[in-house]
């Protein structure tokens, strides 16, 4: 086997790591476990990590397991909060539980034949019979209460922070446990992974497969990722509109690689290690490229291709490049026409837009009143005139004279006008 912990480490994906962990990796195919819990119908930016290790883990050989939480779902994860999550219903439950499925099934194909072939479970399918009565005796059983108490995520919240912690959460750590002990019994599940502030609720887990095991040398390992933290300590994975997400429908494609893209150049060299999977040695010459013109922005531009790619397609990066193109280069009235109504209005977020009646257009309109009257682009016709007879008006892209019309053929999506005066100076109009 391919040392896929010296892989990670120089990566900078390797946090906390059980003793033996790095020696069975090396010496079979070994089934490693990721958890997804469903608080949401897709997942974000913040679970990019977890996946990248899954299909790492798959390209070295190892078998990846994707666990979606439809019982652990129904709790709450205390590590990392301060407050008791509100609990979701079911019907909520199971539409989350589908959505992640979905997104999941686009990074690992599940349906293959291969040796190493990635497995998707729910820890409901064999939760839901699970007495009370039968937990709190084969599970309960075998970790005691101080055990459990000296977790991190357990003495933050019983020290004062937030309101203390229910039986409900103080409950999870077994109920992870027990999934490695049902995965290592099961699927010979030999390796935990996760974020950092997964350890204590992963140890427990490791602990559960040797103690329900008392006759046999059962081994469980563990290993944690860092969290990923910006380099000025703000939160990662969050735009000005909230969370990154990896489907198109909640971050569109352009908002998503206009992200990375924005990235700064301390957090981009470190993000295309963690991030792509591109070599090293295809990335210390990147990174050596951006050190001699960082205003070229090469680490930011290789970091939104890699990733706008993987999570969506390469088509999508086509479409994410030529809507950026519109913005800031050298686009045609042509290229602005091919935007989708989704894409033109994210493109164009915060310009100043006014609305026109279909019928105004219909008949014409010519464009000194349409910069002035119709719109309010121009204080007066003056002032218009002046800006066209400098050859600094544009329509969709394209330079006009005091003589055009605008009419119903200039429109973009049969319901938008571009208007731009200078390099900078955008407005839009609607059609009604």
């Amino acid at each position: 086997m391919k040392n896929i912990i010296a892989e990670l480490q120089w990566r900078g994906l390797v946090h906390d790591m059980m003793p033996g962990t790095e020696e069975q990796l090396l010496k079979e195919m070994t089934p490693t476990y990721i958890g997804f819990d469903p608080t949401s119908d897709s997942l974000h930016i913040g679970s990019l990590v977890p996946i990248i290790l899954l299909v790492h883990l798959e390209h070295f050989g190892h078998k990846p397991i994707a666990l979606v939480g439809g019982a652990t779902g129904m709790i709450g994860d205390p590590s990392g909060k301060s407050d008791e999550r509100n609990l979701l219903d079911e019907a909520t439950l199971n539409h989350n539980v589908a959505g992640i499925k979905s997104v999941l099934s686009r990074f690992l194909d599940f349906n293959s034949t291969a040796i190493n072939a990635p497995v998707l479970v729910n820890n409901y399918d064999w939760m839901k019979t699970f007495s009370f009565i039968d937990f709190a005796r084969e599970v309960g059983k075998r970790i005691t209460v101080n055990y459990m108490m000296a977790k991190d995520s357990v003495k933050k919240r019983l020290s004062g922070e937030g309101e203390g912690m229910s039986f409900t959460e103080f409950t999870y750590q077994l109920i992870q446990g027990y999934d490695f002990y049902h995965l290592h019994k099961n699927y010979n599940c030999l390796l935990q992974m996760g974020g950092s502030d997964q350890w204590g609720n992963i140890t427990t887990g490791t602990e559960l497969v040797r103690r329900m095991n008392p006759n046999t040398d059962a081994k469980a390992f563990a290993m944690t990722c860092p969290l990923i933290t910006k380099a000025d300590g703000s939160k990662f994975g969050k735009s000005e509109g909230g969370n990154v997400w990896l489907t198109a429908d909640k971050t569109s494609v352009y908002k998503f690689y206009q992200f990375w893209l924005n990235t700064t150049d301390v957090d981009a060299e470190k993000y295309i290690k963690i991030f792509t999977f591109l070599d090293q040695e295809t990335i210390n010459k990147l990174i050596e490229e951006h050190n001699v013109a960082p205003h070229l922005r090469a680490l930011q531009r290789k970091l939104a291709e890699e990733l706008t790619v993987f999570v969506h397609s390469k088509e999508a990066l086509e479409k994410a490049i030529k809507a950026s193109s519109i913005l800031f280069g050298n686009a045609s009235a042509d290229d602005l026409k091919q935007l989708d109504e989704a894409t033109f209005l994210e493109v164009f977020e915060g310009v100043p837009q006014a609305e026109i009646k279909r019928t105004e257009i219909e008949s014409g309109i010519n464009i000194v009143a349409v910069l002035n009257e119709k719109t309010g682009f121009f204080k007066s016709n003056g002032e218009a005139r002046r800006a066209l007879t400098a050859n600094a008006i544009a329509v969709n892209k394209e330079k006009v004279t005091e003589e055009f019309v605008l009419s119903k053929k200039d429109l973009i999506n049969n319901q938008f006008v571009l208007l731009q005066s200078g390099k900078k100076n955008y407005f839009v109009i609607r059609i009604l």
